[in-house]
């Protein structure tokens, strides 16, 4: 006798149980028949050999009676109770949907190789089956190229000719990327059985991606487009070439991946479909219970005569299914129990669904209805996209075939959505992002309007910042001339109402409410039910965790743009102060001066001058205290920014210092992994002891990793982003206050510069009057000459006339001045352009 470890690589196919780890050796007897390395190669090739099992724990072993030479068993775990198979049955089953059945069963299956002329396949690869026929992973003999096969069964040979080749018929006459190319048409060799050689779709079906926990509750928006779109165009190919499907659902609808790694999905199974154009009608009945159109629900589930015929709609109806529960993970007309169990509920649920309803829910055994009119939030899809979702679904889950859309509106609905552009847009002051659906060649006031309805700013209090620069949308811009957005870069919208928005943040479900309770009691069916909603509720938290970080990095990011563009502001009006100050310095001299010259003149008949240039000063000494406050202001706004920014700063590197979402994903890993073990001991429900103790661990460790990720997401996640929106809501507030008081100071300002332009008016008229006064030709000031005249004057009007032409020369230069600075105000006044408009 030879001993042999068995690792992950050597292990018998049919059991896909942790052998290994348990420390199971597999002893051979005869080993001149079958030496050590070859004898997992020779179980994985079909055929037979004798084992017996040590089972080896510690230092001890032990072993197990040695079955006779011609007797072949499936390797058994721990527990498994060891039972003689006929030599005949020659191999052994491994395949993915009856894994480990044999130790449950007491029994080896059988494992066989098929083939016809061209093909080659093993009844392991089962890929698929249904009442007439098992679809398998094949090869091409020649090209060794990956196909599926459809074999059919002895049962399909039972319906009528014409049944029996509809499925080759329909295949043949269709041809477009989103049906599953038919190959060709071959008979096994033996048996003659008909086989369907097809396209193997590597990824699946949408039932398998929805099945898998990370899509629990429905699939991310991006990849649900990708559904809609393969799945309308499939669908809009069926119509032209006059089909009805007649059993759309999930499992039917293949995925593979793309050279691009886009997914592409694919209609399969043909084998209820036939010809019918839109005016015609059918009375027999296929399709799948949870899918199917209360007409035909009543006469093929519930078995009541009826003498309906149907129409076209019905693939409608189970389209809407379908995309419900692509859309949400979970169907969306469920009575108490589940819809297989209570067969009278479901009907009632369809049948009665109010105008509207795109789902209900009986939560109660005999309980009241829950119907629903939208998405609910648990649900990936954006407001955005489930604006435009919910009406059709509405309208294709309507059970009277005379209201409900004929697949033309279906069609025409649908791709309205899928030839629309999504821009992105993160409302600041609200932190929350949005997702704006629009047509290309919509114009901005189009847009505007469309992220009113989602967010309630108004059109013409929307601001809007890219990438760090203020964005100005033309009234006339087209939507597809928009900047490129994305979700982590998207257009940052800024409110400028007098009242801000409330802070609304990331609406979301806590996951609390989907972790699931484990009992004590082992139940590897239930305890796998249970296992994968607990991973499923903790992808959604991690999702959750994910966008609230997102949203702090947006509201920060968005701060830091917006704090960086009062910063310039502030720089703006303080250089528009400067302006006016310089200005208010030329005419403070020029008052001086004015005030000298009529000081000078001797009696009182320049008083009511003087009263004049009196009010003039004191209305510059008005500005100066005007312009200095304005000053101050403006210091204590960078200040203030300044410290918000130091706050800013400091906030990321607490943000980059957390560790709570490599927390969860770490815990998640190890829940997948026990998840794993779970779904393995869920096809073998009789464990023996030892494995029912590992299983017991393992689900112990399952509820303490859920409560760990339950206690970092609302520690560490929901608390910190709580408190982050409590200060971004603050932040919020004196931004939009520094904000107000800016364009309040740069008004105040714009005033000065009036009110200066106003006081160089004064004195120039002042200036005038006195030339009027003391020169007796009146010449305006303009005509003094610049050199002394030779008529003799007296000292006194000599040096008058020389501080009157020093004075023309300042006023010129004031007014100069004055000009230029009101250029300058208006210009810093008006909006900077933005960049690529």
């Amino acid at each position: 006798m030879l001993a042999m470890p068995i690792g992950p690589s050597q292990r018998c196919p049919s059991c896909l149980r942790t052998a290994a780890t348990l420390g199971i050796l597999f002893l051979k007897q005869e080993a001149e028949a079958f030496p050590p390395p070859a004898a997992a190669d020779a179980c994985r090739a079909g055929f037979a050999i004798p084992w017996v099992s040590v089972l080896q724990r510690g230092g001890a072993s032990l072993h197990l009676a040695a079955l006779p030479a011609r007797t072949s068993v499936h390797p058994p775990l721990l527990g498994c109770r060891p039972r003689q198979v006929p030599a005949s049955s020659g191999v052994w089953q491994s395949t993915e949907q009856r894994r480990c059945l044999p130790c449950a069963e007491g029994r080896a299956a059988v494992t066989a190789m098929q083939s016809t002329p061209n093909y080659l396949w093993s009844t392991d690869d089962l890929l698929g089956q249904g009442a007439t026929a098992c679809v398998y992973k094949a090869r091409s003999k020649k090209s060794g190229e990956l196909v599926a096969v459809k074999v059919f069964n002895k049962a399909s040979y039972l319906r009528p000719q014409e049944v029996q080749m509809r499925e080759f018929e329909m295949l043949r006459k269709l041809n477009h990327k989103n049906i599953v190319k038919l190959f060709a048409v071959e008979e096994t060799g033996s048996s003659k059985q008909k086989v369907l050689v097809m396209e193997y779709c590597s990824s699946g079906s949408l039932l398998s991606i929805l099945e898998d926990p990370a899509n629990a509750f429905g699939l991310a928006e991006p990849e649900f487009l990708v559904v809609l779109q393969c799945v309308v165009a499939g669908m809009n190919h069926l119509r032209e070439n006059g089909v009805v499907h007649r059993d759309i659902k999930p499992g039917n609808i293949m995925r593979l991946v793309g050279e691009d790694g886009q997914s592409i999905y694919k209609l399969t199974d043909f084998g209820a479909a036939r010809e019918l154009e839109d005016d015609e009608k059918f009375v027999s009945v296929y399709g799948t219970e949870e899918y199917l159109h209360p007409d035909m629900y009543e006469r093929a589930v519930l078995r009541k005569p009826q003498q309906k015929a149907y129409g076209v709609t019905v693939d409608l109806w189970s389209i809407g299914v379908t995309f419900y529960h692509a859309a949400t993970g979970r169907l969306p007309f469920v009575p108490f129990g589940g819809p297989r169990r209570n067969k009278e509920t479901m009907y009632k649920i369809t049948t009665e669904k109010p105008p509207g309803a795109i789902a209900g829910v009986q939560r109660q055994e005999n309980g009241s209805i829950e119907w629903s009119y939208e998405l609910p939030l648990t649900c990936q899809l954006s407001v955005g996209l489930k604006d435009q979702l919910v009406p059709i679904l509405a309208n294709i889950l309507e059970v009277d075939q005379e209201k409900c859309w004929g697949f033309d509106q279906f069609l025409a609905e649908t791709n309205d959505i899928l030839h629309r552009i999504v821009v992105d847009v993160f409302s600041l002051q609200q932190a929350s992002s949005h997702r704006i659906y629009i047509h290309s060649y919509n114009t901005t006031s189009k847009f505007l309007d469309a992220v009113f309805k989602q967010t309630d700013i108004v059109p013409h209090h929307q601001e809007y910042f890219f990438e760090g620069h203020p964005y100005e949308l033309d009234p006339n811009l087209q939507a597809h001339n928009f900047c490129r957005t994305a979700r982590h870069n998207p257009l940052t919208l800024l409110s400028c109402a007098e009242q801000p928005e409330d802070v609304v943040g990331v609406r979301y479900k806590d996951p609390a409410l989907d972790f699931p309770k484990f009992v004590p009691k082992v139940d590897v069916v239930a305890d796998c039910s249970a296992a994968k909603s607990a991973v499923g509720a903790v992808h959604q938290a991690l999702r959750i965790a994910q966008e609230l970080r997102q949203c702090q990095e947006l509201t920060v990011r968005g701060l830091h743009w917006v704090i960086g563009n009062l910063r310039s502001e502030c720089s703006r009006v303080l250089e528009q102060r400067r302006g006016v100050h310089a200005v208010l310095s030329g005419l403070q001299l020029m008052e001086g001066k004015t005030r000298g010259l009529y000081e000078a003149i001797p009696g009182g008949s320049a008083l009511p001058a003087l009263k004049d240039v009196a009010a003039v000063r004191i209305r510059l000494q008005r500005v100066a205290e005007e312009l200095s406050q304005c000053s101050h202001s403006i210091f204590d706004f960078q200040g203030a920014l300044d410290g918000m920014v130091s706050e800013l700063v400091q906030h990321g590197q607490q943000a980059h210092e957390d560790k709570s979402i490599r927390q969860i994903e770490c815990c998640l890993e190890k829940m997948q992994l026990i998840y794993k073990q779970f779904r393995k001991a869920r096809t073998c429900p009789a464990l023996g002891y030892n494995e029912e103790q590992i299983h017991k661990l393992d689900k112990v460790n399952l509820g303490d990793l859920a409560r760990k990720v339950l206690l970092i997401f609302q520690d560490k996640c929901a608390q910190r982003y709580q408190e982050a929106l409590v200060l971004h809501g603050s932040r919020m507030r004196k931004v939009c206050e520094i904000k107000k008081q800016l364009k309040r100071l740069s008004n105040r300002i714009s005033t000065c510069s009036v009110e200066a332009s106003e006081c160089q008016d004064c004195l120039q008229l002042a200036l005038d009057k006195f030339l009027q006064t003391v020169v007796p030709e009146k010449h305006s000031l303009a005509m003094v000459p610049a050199v002394p005249s030779p008529v003799p004057l007296s000292q006194m009007r000599r040096e008058m006339a020389l501080q009157m032409q020093e004075l023309l020369e300042q006023m010129k230069s004031v007014s100069y001045d004055l000009q230029f600075n009101n250029s300058i105000i208006e210009r810093l006044s008006g909006a900077a352009p933005a960049p690529g408009v």
